[in-house]
């Protein structure tokens, strides 16, 4: 940060404070937040009915710290919770309030790992106004040149050249101060993604739940919604309420649910519960950079895990219109992670999610071990950026194909699981087959009515009991040490 000679206003900050109680340490964490936040929201809506402040209105994001001493081992088995050796640890905060259940267990478990106590204070990176007054609806930041002064030249704006992905993408190991990172995104870059989902699905951070669900057709919406308004009707399969676009929430099964005039780029349902251990559907429509966009910001929410229940191409002459790709390898051809995660590294598939998805699979469709085959094939999916990828020269892309032992093709699963490595969230994908372009079998309007009227209801009702069994899973069983590199962070 570059000296600023004008003088600085910040809030009276406490001296950092040491804990030994998780719940006790994210109440201060909160405490400071709405300290921070009340005092540049104050001061800046003064600012916009008033003149140009005479000092520069400043306030800092909380931060834990923590220093572990020994190098006694810990729980291996375990992927989160403990570091890696002795240091000093360290990682701002947002949205304490949001985050609280995460924050207690993460913090609950490294007290427990290695004995020690947490220092809650602010820290140096200051809070952008943006994101201060984000959760104000009555308060929005004006373009420049609407103030009478550069906002710049009074209050922090957003940063992007500190929000950045450096820790999860293995660039950064240690923080500017000397200190480790505590937590695989930065306050900063958290915030960023907050906004970003408000934005593209018109709900809510707040509603998200823990298992997502993706798609890229509304016909899936619509039968979600079908499907929660009828589990809302069971109090005893524990969903509370059901939130759709524009954070209309009903709690019964008649509940009212209004048509926006404009639909979000990303439309987003939540069915919950009251853990936050429900499911989220996002129709992220077609194409890799649709998908990594909505996966770069709910990473920040820490999901448990993350399914692709979409459409694909059949690849294969033996398969139907119906069938089910379920994903065991990824081909990548869809370049918009090249520079994040390179080709060369491999997605592997994840034994928990796979089991979860064949025996939902079995479910619902009542077939059983060699019966199974018949509408269900485990294989490669390939992911391209192409869509109309059949009108060129077909001879090197199926050749390709081949080669990799595709059995289905799209355009945004290996996004989703290549993001979901990157993220260490856990990932999967289970396809329908809804055309077979290189057998002459394409998706014309006719076909596809007949398709969607009788696939869709079944694909979906898949996702959600493999969604159903993977909550049933230990937290630790489902996060494991498969997708943590050398230097992890402590926070899971």
């Amino acid at each position: 940060m570059q000296d600023d000679p004008t003088p600085v206003l910040t809030p009276d900050h406490p001296e950092p404070k040491a804990f030994d109680d998780a719940a006790d340490a994210v109440a201060q964490l909160e405490w400071l937040y709405e300290q921070a936040t009340t005092f540049l929201a104050q001061h800046f809506i003064q600012s916009v009915t008033g003149s140009k402040p005479a000092h520069r209105i400043r306030a800092f994001y909380p931060e834990i710290r923590l220093t572990v001493t020994s190098h006694a081992e810990v729980d291996s088995r375990l992927s989160f919770g403990h570091v890696s050796g002795p240091g000093t640890y360290a990682t701002t905060i947002t949205r304490p309030d949001l985050f609280r259940a995460y924050l207690i267990q993460q913090i609950a478990l490294l007290m427990e790992n290695h004995a020690v106590t947490v220092q809650i204070g602010p820290s140096q990176t200051p809070i952008p106004v943006h994101f201060a007054v984000a959760g104000n609806p009555s308060v929005s930041v004006p373009h420049e040149g609407v103030l009478e002064f550069s906002l710049r030249d009074v209050f922090d704006v957003p940063d992007l050249s500190t929000t950045n992905d450096d820790i999860v993408n293995g660039t950064r190991t240690v923080n500017d101060d000397g200190s480790m990172p505590l937590a695989p995104f930065t306050a900063q870059r958290v915030d960023y993604s907050l906004a970003r989902l408000a934005h593209y699905t018109a709900t809510d951070a707040a509603h998200f739940q823990n298992h997502v669900l993706f798609t890229n057709y509304q016909f899936y919406v619509d039968e979600f919604e079908a499907y929660a308004r009828a589990t809302l009707a069971d109090k005893s399969l524990g969903y509370t309420g059901f939130v759709a676009t524009g954070n209309q929430e009903i709690s019964s099964p008649d509940g009212l649910i209004i048509q926006p005039t404009k639909m979000p780029q990303m439309p987003t349902y939540h069915l919950k519960r009251a853990d936050g251990q429900g499911i989220t559907l996002v129709n992220i429509g077609v194409g890799p950079s649709n998908a990594k966009t909505a996966t770069d910001h709910i990473a920040v929410l820490r999901p448990h895990a993350w399914l692709m229940v979409g459409h694909c191409a059949g690849l294969r002459n033996s398969q139907r219109m119906g069938d089910f790709c379920l994903a065991h390898a990824y081909l990548r051809e869809d370049h918009v992670l090249d520079d994040d995660l390179p080709v060369w590294v491999p997605i592997p598939a994840l034994a928990e999610i796979q089991i979860a998805l064949e025996e939902a699979v079995a479910e619902v469709t009542q077939l059983k071990g060699y019966e199974l085959k018949r509408i269900m094939r485990t294989g490669t999916v390939a992911t391209i950026d192409n869509r109309n990828w059949e009108l060129r020269d077909q001879s090197g892309p199926v050749r390709r194909l081949s080669q990799s032992r595709a059995i289905a093709l799209d355009m945004e699963s290996a996004t989703i699981a290549a993001n979901g490595f990157r993220f260490r969230v856990p990932y999967g994908t289970l396809l329908c087959v809804s055309d077979k372009p290189l057998h002459g079998e394409l998706k014309l309007p006719g076909m596809a009515s007949d398709f969607y009227k009788t696939q869709v209801a079944r694909h979906l009702q898949i996702g959600i009991r493999a969604m159903e069994r993977l909550r049933e899973m230990p937290l630790a069983r489902i996060h494991s040490r498969k997708l943590r590199s050398f230097e992890e962070t402590a926070f899971l």
